[in-house]
């Protein structure tokens, strides 16, 4: 199990008994809504976990990109990943931090790799307590050996895909607003290569209208550098989101492109453009964080 203080047992119990369990991902069912239950029940989590102090900066530009969404255009979010509790703080926090927060947490719509379904039952637990869509990431692809179950395992990623992008394209016409982890997996600490944006992210800037970066600085689940999605360790910290002005995406690429340098890859210049707006809020909140965080009483 998800190393989470004992306290917390009841409630994981009660989001397994309330969990809708589709752990096996097809193009059926790559569409995916929101177990409001288990929601509810995590939020008792994470609100334990989140010291004094966190909270949304920038939210103005959140509740822009809403406003957006609700006119009919296509809103973006992408994000930094540290870990599977990214989200839960995320929605918890906007929830409170505005008026229109709660309608801007019921718009979210997250994209999310398949293993989330298929890790174990506790995962799926918390995985499912948000809408999303499903896919077969290409991190996921490029890691299958060498075997005859890879062409039919390849086959179903395409399945899966197509049916995502599907889902995808009518999400983004109905007032949703759609978050991703450009990363595609959650930073560790001393493997820059897990906080590279990946290249199929330029896509996602080319077919929406508006973005917003954001960063998050604190951590309530640490990662394990060794281990399964089950072995991460939670623990208490401040947790401040930063959200940047809502970006043109057109713009936005038309000016990565423009600066890309010769013989560069302008797909992927574009992507690590966008991985650098989050890295600058980052930097910029973290010494807030740390004022935050030594206000705080060693008991807390």
């Amino acid at each position: 199990m998800i190393s989470i203080p004992g306290q917390y047992g009841s409630i994981i119990q009660k989001m397994l008994q309330s969990s809708q369990k589709q752990s096996v991902v097809t193009e059926d069912n790559v569409w995916q809504e929101a177990n409001i239950v288990n929601r509810n029940l995590f939020y008792g989590i994470v609100e334990d976990l989140m010291l004094p102090g966190s909270g949304v900066l920038g939210i103005e530009h959140l509740v822009e990109l809403y406003q957006r969404a609700q006119a009919g255009q296509s809103c973006l979010v992408m994000c930094e990943h540290y870990s599977n509790f990214d989200l839960p703080c995320m929605t918890n926090l906007i929830g409170k931090a505005h008026p229109d927060g709660q309608k801007i947490v019921e718009s979210l719509v997250a994209i999310a790799g398949f293993k989330l379904n298929e890790e174990s039952p506790v995962v799926l637990a918390f995985t499912e307590s948000f809408s999303r869509i499903v896919i077969y990431p290409s991190r996921s692809i490029e890691a299958l050996p060498d075997s005859p179950e890879k062409d039919e395992e390849l086959k179903l990623a395409r399945r899966i895909n197509h049916a995502s992008m599907r889902a995808l394209s009518q999400a983004k016409t109905s007032g949703k607003i759609i978050i991703v982890f450009p990363a595609g997996t959650r930073y560790r600490p001393g493997r820059p290569e897990t906080k590279r944006g990946v290249r199929e992210m330029h896509t996602y800037i080319k077919t929406f209208d508006s973005m917003v970066l954001m960063s998050i600085n604190g951590n309530t689940l640490h990662v394990t550098s060794d281990g399964d999605m089950i072995d991460d360790q939670a623990h208490r910290d401040v947790i401040l989101y930063g959200v940047g002005p809502v970006i043109n995406c057109t713009e936005f690429r038309r000016k990565a492109e423009e600066k890309c340098p010769e013989g560069s890859d302008p797909k992927q210049f574009t992507v690590d453009q966008v991985m650098a707006g989050p890295d600058e809020l980052h930097e910029h909140n973290e010494p807030l964080r740390q004022t935050l965080l030594a206000k705080i009483q060693p008991t807390a």
